[in-house]
């Protein structure tokens, strides 16, 4: 067993151990770039050319022939390097226009361990999440089921004790495959804590302080659907182009249902070196169409003056009849961006 699972490959060799589905891939670290063609040929095109220790979407690069194999690995590896200081690569089965899904988890010391339901983390920016649900949606019972089951066994694996997330692609015939395990807390974990009702920095906190859980699996209810919006210092314009700055005024939604988490004041700095997400606003509703709704007045009333952000385009986006139907993969910004672009130009927003 791995200490936290943060080296993913050898995360994905023990959830193939154990019975967790895995996306086809290398058999192993891949050792050079002409490794990394031979196994490219073998799973079979297009293929995902990964960084062991990365995240975030960095040391990812997509192949979708033999001559792309060796460029892709090279970028991928330089980025992994210059990113964490490990240069080790791996590689899996391209699944075209999937959805992400992963599973919220909390174990304790003593050999317990729940999941806290799923969210549907699919609307994506270059492997950057922008929008995520609890529920997700795009589920129906069975896989319901057999996805925080899957994560269930993943965790166990590892006697794992505290706080993490473990993440799935779902495939367009509704299979569903392991990718990796983040140990930690994630941006978008307020969602899970709105649905369930758990202060997930509480429970880890009293999880690494040696305390059981004070629940079981029976107790976990998902009450409702929670929606949220990352918005960045960026502008959609200018290829999201980051938008460092003075924040002259900010003002933040409030209301029934409506969270909002961030550092920012009025005549604050956002500085250049670091990532530009700025705040995120979270809703919570009792169905999903009324999130929407609530979100949509929220992202409405969110103003920053000094800076540019994504706020403007996310509000449109609450309004695109996919979204709201609810078909979206991770390629759903790369098909419809110019689409809401051109609203955002028409509209005068």
């Amino acid at each position: 067993k791995i200490s936290r699972m943060g080296d993913k490959q050898s995360a994905r060799e023990l959830m193939i151990k154990s019975g967790v589905p895995v996306v086809p891939g290398s058999d192993g670290l891949l050792k050079d770039a002409d490794d990394a063609v031979r196994n490219a040929e073998r799973i079979g095109f297009p293929v995902l050319i990964k960084a062991s220790a990365g995240g975030g979407g960095r040391g990812m690069r997509i192949a979708y022939g033999p001559d792309e194999v060796k460029e892709a690995f090279e970028s991928a590896r330089a980025e992994a390097v210059s990113a964490f200081a490990n240069g080790d690569m791996y590689m899996e089965k391209y699944i075209v226009c999937p959805r992400h899904i992963e599973v919220q988890l909390i174990g304790d010391k003593h050999g317990h361990v729940v999941h806290l339901g799923e969210r549907d983390c699919s609307l994506q920016r270059r492997s950057q999440k922008m929008v995520e649900e609890a529920p997700a949606y795009c589920l129906n019972d069975e896989q319901r089921k057999g996805i925080c089951e899957a994560a269930l066994k993943a965790a166990r694996a590892v006697d794992y004790d505290s706080v993490g997330t473990v993440e799935f692609v779902l495939d367009k015939d509704g299979n569903f495959y392991f990718i990796e395990m983040n140990t930690r807390i994630q941006v978008e974990h307020p969602v899970t804590e709105m649905v369930t009702g758990i202060d997930l920095m509480k429970a880890q906190i009293r999880s690494a302080a040696g305390v059981p859980l004070p629940f079981t699996q029976d107790d976990i209810q998902i009450r409702g659907h929670a929606i949220e919006c990352r918005i960045n210092a960026e502008d959609p314009a200018k290829n999201f182009a980051p938008m460092p700055g003075d924040i002259r005024f900010i003002h933040f939604p409030c209301g029934a249902g409506v969270r909002i988490e961030t550092a920012l004041y009025s005549g604050s700095t956002i500085s250049p070196f670091y990532d530009s997400m700025i705040s995120k606003v979270i809703v919570h509703a009792e169905g999903r169409l009324e999130a929407i709704r609530r979100m949509r007045m929220a992202l409405a009333e969110f103003t920053v003056d000094g800076v540019k952000t994504n706020a403007d385009f996310l509000y449109l986006l609450m309004f695109h009849p996919e979204y709201l139907k609810g078909n979206v993969t991770t390629a759903f910004f790369e098909e419809h961006v110019a689409e809401l672009l051109e609203w955002d130009h028409d509209s005068g927003i």
